[in-house]
Order: structure tokens, then C-alpha cells, then sequence
């Protein structure tokens, strides 16, 4: 197989659909609401798209458009889906580390005082409660436009995720106060 990168496989998906050209791309991650749960920039998309030329795994032509400049419209190809396929099965397989930078926080926290860690932790629970909200949100709206199950799922996963952790943040202040005689 094709080594592919998780933004690779994200551009490559857009195109498994249908033929696009760099803007329509950008337009798409916008409608769909990418970039909160892959991380795409804008800056990103002609270079990905360079790179999955150059893997062969989708090709491109221009495409004359009346009264405005010819653009490049990409195409996936037989050996493109082959390799979205696969990447595909592996990412829905294996359950992946994640490098979280709270891990980081957590790794130090001895270098600060306890009230200060609590008040941080707090802070943290504070700014993960508007993401919660955020993300109920977006489950209850995509539920009610009838929006397929998988689509829900990449906001009701993280939803999941998200408020497991706040309740082990707040296990942990708890600890924290015990531990420190606060």
C-alpha cells in the first residue's frame, strides 16, 4: 500500500466523491465542518494535492471556464481509491495514540503550587464546557436536518470523549485538594 497521511486521506476523500478543483475543496472542508475534527488548513490543500499527483493517486487537468482564468480540477484515481480503501480499514482497526499537550501540562503540573494547578484545571473545565455545548449542539442540528449517522458521529464522538474527561479532570482536582490538604 501507499503510505498516505491522515491530511492526505482527508483531501483524498473529498475527491473519492466527485472531481474538484482547490477552491471547490475549500469550499467543501468549510461546508462540512473539517476542520473540526481534521486538521486542514487552507494553505494545505494545493500542496496535498501536489503530493497525491506525485503518488499518482489522483491526477489533474484544466478545465477552461468561460470569462475567468482555466483552473486545475482533480481526479482520483483506480490506485488513489485502492489506497483510500485501505487507509480506510486501518484508521477504523486500530485505536492510535493521541499526543494531547494537557498530557505535557499534567507531565510538569509539580512545578506549579496545588490552588494554582486547581485554578488552571478549572479553567480548563470552564473552556472544555463551551466546546461540550458546542458539540451537543451540532449533534441535535445534524439529528434534525436527518444528516447520516456517521456524519453525527464525528461530533457526537468527540461529545463522548470530551465529557469523559471532564469528569476524570474533575476526579482529579478532587484528588489534588485531598492529597494537598486543601
Amino acid at each position: 500500500m501507499t503510505r498516505i497521511s491522515d491530511l492526505e486521506i482527508a483531501i483524498l476523500g473529498l475527491l473519492y466523491e466527485e472531481p474538484q478543483y482547490g477552491y471547490q475543496i475549500e469550499k467543501t472542508i468549510e461546508a462540512w465542518g473539517m476542520r473540526n475534527w481534521t486538521p486542514i488548513g487552507f494553505s494545505s490543500i494545493y500542496y496535498v494535492l501536489k503530493k497525491l499527483e506525485k503518488k499518482e493517486l489522483v491526477t489533474s487537468k484544466l478545465e477552461k471556464v468561460e470569462g475567468k482564468p482555466s483552473r486545475k480540477v482533480f481526479t482520483i484515481t483506480p490506485l488513489g481509491k485502492l489506497t483510500m480503501e485501505e487507509k480506510l480499514r486501518e484508521l477504523l482497526s486500530w485505536n492510535k495514540k493521541l499526543i494531547s499537550s494537557f498530557d505535557l501540562g499534567l507531565a510538569y503540573l509539580n512545578y506549579l503550587q496545588p490552588r494554582e494547578v486547581i485554578k488552571c484545571l478549572e479553567n480548563y473545565i470552564e473552556s472544555a464546557q463551551g466546546r461540550i455545548r458546542f458539540l451537543e449542539s451540532s449533534v441535535k442540528t445534524q439529528e434534525e436536518l436527518g444528516t447520516p449517522y456517521y456524519v453525527v458521529a464525528l461530533f457526537s464522538r468527540p461529545l463522548a470523549n470530551l465529557k469523559t474527561e471532564m469528569a476524570w479532570v474533575d476526579e482529579f482536582i478532587q484528588k489534588i485538594k485531598k492529597e494537598e490538604n486543601l
